[in-house]
């Protein structure tokens, strides 16, 4: 963070410099004593409770290290504002990249999983309970489909956050004169950020947007996280995370392997809503300078940053060493007498005796199959005439009742991949 002021004192300088405010010699002077060695963080802390903000005491031991021409040069005509909204956008457009890396080696983790288990047939469960077949690659598509659109919400993030601020006491920039503009302009080209040429001290939306998309990508890792957890349930027992010695253990129960990491996951995303929530009243600030609204964000933002790395970091790490029970979900598919295939049946016989007809004769079978623990089909069998025993024909399979679950995998696949053409580290910009 204060490396990040220093950059924009030393920035606005050189800008300075280049348009003829200040002369190349104090500029150079300046940018060269702009480092974090000459500033004492006891001191910056201790003088910034008692002036409220950091750059003053910035400011003066910056200049204290310089000879009276450059001395007087320094923070020449910004406000403490636009100083740390600058070094905060420089922090902010670092985060986006590194969000931007961890959403790959997720993204780039569920992708494998996706092809790996593409036909791996488990049960879909709907109100914690199971519906049809599905498989594995078709329930984790659905994560990685969120991953791809989070991509984008980040890319456009990244162009809102990543902007510079020059404009003075009031947003009018009148202090450094005719060249104001000039000015911002070269500083955000010194720093690689955007430049615009309406302040927005006051207007808060962009850092409250980078919280709504922390929470987003947040809250898909937490969904897959809750995910590991409910199929990890001894009942279950379709998934479970990584291994190793004592990994999850319990100190008083030796066969526990509680699954760590998604827990984890759920604690930083739920925390991650929360602060995210502070993000609207934040926006709040009024005139041309906020008078408290903006103090939230020094405490939301390193946390909501930090919080989603997290996420985004475990929930790679669940998916890349996820173990798979392929039998346990075979098992658990005839756990209730296979029910699950009633859906199956129905259409069946929708054909030929209607679809509500059908619904209520596989559901009356269902009922019989449930209270009598038998297979679903010798429960219906007995109510059906000889004409719709021959639709129903031989035994559903599970595997022969997956709908478009190969699609969905391949699709989402082939997206995933051409996104990784379309946006190298290269074509993404500076860091």
């Amino acid at each position: 963070m204060v490396r990040g002021w220093l950059a924009t004192e030393a920035a606005l300088a050189i800008a300075q410099a280049r348009v003829g405010l200040l002369s190349q010699d104090d500029a150079e002077a300046i940018a060269g004593a702009a480092v974090l060695e000459n500033i004492d963080l006891d001191r910056l802390w201790t003088e910034s409770r008692n002036v409220g903000y950091p750059i003053l005491p910035l400011v003066r031991m910056l200049a204290a290290g310089l000879p009276d021409g450059p001395a007087g040069r320094v923070h020449y005509g910004a406000t403490t504002q636009d100083i740390m909204d600058t070094g905060l956008s420089l922090q902010l457009d670092a985060t986006c990249d590194r969000f931007r890396s961890l959403l790959q080696r997720f993204g780039d983790a569920l992708a494998r999983r996706i092809e790996e288990h593409a036909v791996t047939v488990m049960a879909a469960r709907t109100h914690g309970q199971q519906a049809v077949p599905t498989t594995l690659g078709a329930k984790l598509a659905v994560y990685l489909d969120e991953v791809l659109r989070h991509h984008d919400r980040l890319a456009a993030l990244r162009t809102r956050v990543g902007v510079v601020s020059v404009f003075g006491a009031g947003g009018t920039n009148a202090a450094m004169g005719k060249r104001s503009a000039d000015v911002r302009k070269e500083v955000a080209s010194v720093l690689g950020l955007s430049d615009t040429i309406v302040p927005w001290h006051v207007a808060r939306d962009s850092i409250a947007e980078f919280g709504l998309v922390s929470t987003l990508m947040s809250g898909t890792c937490a969904r897959l996280a809750r995910e590991v957890i409910d199929l990890s349930r001894t009942e279950i027992a379709e998934l479970r995370e990584t291994g190793g010695a004592d990994r999850g253990a319990s100190s008083t129960m030796p066969q526990k392997e509680n699954p760590i990491s998604s827990e984890a996951v759920i604690g930083m995303s739920s925390t991650v809503g929360a602060l995210s929530s502070a993000f609207a009243r934040a926006m709040e600030g009024g005139h041309e300078r906020a008078a408290g609204e903006w103090q939230i964000e020094w405490q939301i933002v390193p946390q909501v940053a930090h919080l989603t790395a997290g996420c985004l970091t475990s929930a790679a790490e669940i998916v890349e060493g996820l173990r798979v029970y392929a039998d346990a979900m075979n098992r658990n598919l005839e756990a209730d007498n296979g029910l699950v295939m009633s859906e199956a049946y129905m259409m069946r016989l929708a054909p030929g005796m209607g679809r509500g007809a059908a619904h209520d004769v596989v559901y009356d079978a269902a009922q019989q199959a449930r209270n009598e623990d038998m297979p679903l089909v010798r429960a219906l069998l007995p109510m059906l005439s000889e004409s719709s025993r021959s639709e129903l024909g031989e035994r559903v399979r599970a595997e022969d009742y997956l709908g478009e679950a190969r699609r969905v995998c391949a699709e989402v696949l082939r997206s995933w991949r051409e996104r990784e053409g379309r946006n190298s580290p290269a074509e993404e910009g500076p860091a």
